[in-house]
């Protein structure tokens, strides 16, 4: 995966620096098996509200099941399909509605979900694969294809794969490709003390 850091106001661990979401996939080569494992291993140990665990990941790689990753591409939207037919690993992330030591509504269940998936996509960085992770799929879908409980929220779908070399990207993905990565500036979603309070960057 090629170097895409960001401007960043301070410098940050090098791993959150380099975790970008490409598009352009190299489909001939498979991830291997010890590579998902870690994926898996990675989002296992994330944090989570009194350690439910409410985190679901449905794994179809093309390479191993051909029949559950085509199921998976079904759901995409159209504008997703145009790239992402080329990852190799294509995986539906889920969160339980329900705190399994209770019964009762977990509300931290899609924000744990998002933070075991963050911790994917940082394993993978550290591996050299590309995770892009997307809400354009059909979660009714994506249920009904994939036998889903309907106490489970279909999150996202992520592609996982290795990136195409930038000397065989063209047209539109590789415009986006190389495009340089934005973010709003700190004091825009960061508040200090209070709500609308800009936190401001005071650096010694």
């Amino acid at each position: 995966m090629f170097d895409k850091k960001p401007r960043t106001s301070v410098p940050v661990n090098d791993l959150i620096a380099r975790r970008w979401s490409g598009r352009a996939y190299d489909s001939t080569r498979p991830v291997p098996e010890k590579h998902i494992i870690a994926l898996l291993e990675a989002a296992r140990w994330a944090p989570s509200c009194f350690g439910d665990q409410p985190w679901r990941y449905i794994i179809c790689n093309k390479h191993k099941n051909q029949a559950a990753w085509d199921q998976a591409f079904s759901c995409l939207s159209e504008g997703n399909q145009s790239w992402a037919k080329d990852a190799p690993v294509l995986i539906l992330s889920v969160a339980d509605s329900i705190m399994s030591k209770t019964g009762k509504p977990n509300r931290w269940g899609q924000h744990d979900t998002g933070a075991a998936t963050m911790s994917l996509c940082i394993q993978a960085t550290e591996l050299g694969l590309m995770v892009h992770q997307m809400g354009g799929f059909n979660a009714d879908t994506s249920r009904k294809l994939f036998s889903v409980p309907e106490q489970y929220m279909p999150m996202a779908m992520i592609t996982v794969g290795y990136q195409l070399p930038l000397e065989k990207i063209d047209g539109e993905v590789r415009e986006r490709e190389i495009a340089e990565r934005a973010r709003n500036p700190l004091g825009m979603n960061f508040f200090e003390g209070t709500w609308g309070n800009p936190y401001r960057e005071n650096q010694d």
